[in-house]
């Protein structure tokens, strides 16, 4: 597309003199300022291509020619390539909402509500029969067929009795549960009258102050104590909230793993004397890999019907063999070991990477449970 350029050699952004289209000192083009609503439309389009024609020109050594990406990036050949971390941001944005698809939703239903409504129905409709079955006018045959109708009535409104009932014992057994299973962690006597008042929040602050200082609890324990009385007040909302939480955070925990990953990478190739920031930028570029392949994966799992769980698994297997193939080839390429020497060392990075990544999963999912 064509674009219009200005006559004169002055930078109206830096006041540089120009010797081309674009500034040598800031970047920026020489475009005319008052441009028509033609000639704006067309800039953004360019703007838009471009950055179009950099993201497909990007995907082709990324899926298909392992290490590629990261030797260009090193030896300058950047232009024509996305910028490593805008491509994670993009490719991890995409991957991360077709994870979290409408599949991991969990439906809430009032339950509540619904045995409500019917109990107020069915105690409505007792009444009504009572009433008809005392009129004198009544016919004795429908007095019979009321009966019958009023003792399907009251079974069905002692069946809701016996439901509530139940759910009311089930929830005072969770909480039973979550109690015992909190002492039992901290050393506490479960059957300890003291703790048996701590109803509240404020009643467990207020027991503590009356207690000697050097047998209170420490602030981690009372910190413990909180989130217990949050978690039993809204029992139902627990797993709900924590599926939530780790769905909101997960990529955010991805993101900080990928410098710790750069280390292990660091300390694995530690003759290869490379600088931190390249293990770095190899980093960024084999999850981008990995978070575009898997997004694939995603994608032709929904397309395949339900029923054919034989190419799934195959599916599946096949997915296992390219992400071993890949890291193998890339971490050929771009740090030049031998075969023998490669797969040695594969096999200690990826127990090593699948630690980290467990430590801190479970740190995510602590500090969920504890803060979220």
């Amino acid at each position: 597309m064509k674009k219009h350029y200005r006559k004169e050699n002055d930078c109206l952004n830096c006041g540089a003199e120009l010797k081309g289209k674009y500034c040598y000192v800031c970047g920026q083009d020489k475009l005319v300022i008052k441009e028509s609503f033609g000639q704006m439309m067309k800039h953004a389009i360019c703007d838009y291509f471009h950055f179009d024609h950099q993201f497909f020109h990007t995907l082709k050594p990324l899926l298909f020619k392992p290490g590629k990406l990261t030797n260009e990036y090193m030896a300058g050949k950047r232009v024509q390539y996305l910028h490593p971390v805008k491509m994670y941001i993009f490719i991890s944005l995409v991957y991360f909402v077709l994870l979290f698809q409408s599949g991991f939703e969990p439906v809430k239903i009032n339950n509540n509500d619904t045995k409500a409504k019917n109990k107020k129905t069915l105690i409505t409709t007792d009444k009504e029969l009572d009433n008809i079955s005392k009129d004198p006018n009544t016919p004795n045959m429908a007095k019979g067929i009321i009966a019958k109708v009023k003792t399907k009535v009251d079974s069905n409104l002692s069946k809701i009795d016996t439901s509530d009932r139940d759910d009311d014992d089930d929830n005072n057994t969770v909480s039973a549960n979550h109690k015992k299973m909190h002492y039992s962690i901290f050393g506490d006597d479960v059957d300890d009258p003291k703790r048996k008042n701590d109803t509240t929040y404020e009643l467990y602050l207020s027991s503590q102050q009356k207690m000697p200082a050097d047998q209170r609890d420490g602030f981690f324990h009372r910190l413990i104590r909180k989130r217990e009385f949050e978690l039993n007040a809204n029992a139902k909302e627990v797993k709900t909230n924590l599926i939530e939480g780790l769905k909101h955070n997960t990529p955010k925990m991805m993101f900080l793993l990928l410098p710790l990953f750069a280390l292990l990478l660091k300390i694995t190739f530690w003759r290869n004397k490379k600088f931190y920031v390249e293990h770095l930028i190899y980093s960024f570029h084999f999850h981008c890999f990995l978070f575009l392949f898997l997004g694939i994966m995603i994608l032709l799992k929904m397309a395949i019907p339900e029923a054919w769980s034989g190419v799934v698994d195959c599916l599946n297997i096949a997915a296992t063999f390219i992400v071993i193939w890949y890291i193998y080839r890339s971490l050929r390429v771009v740090y030049h070991r031998s075969a023998g020497r490669t797969i040695s060392k594969m096999i200690g990075l990826t127990f090593s990477y699948f630690f980290v990544f467990s430590v801190c999963m479970l740190g995510l999912v602590i500090i969920v449970a504890l803060f979220d």
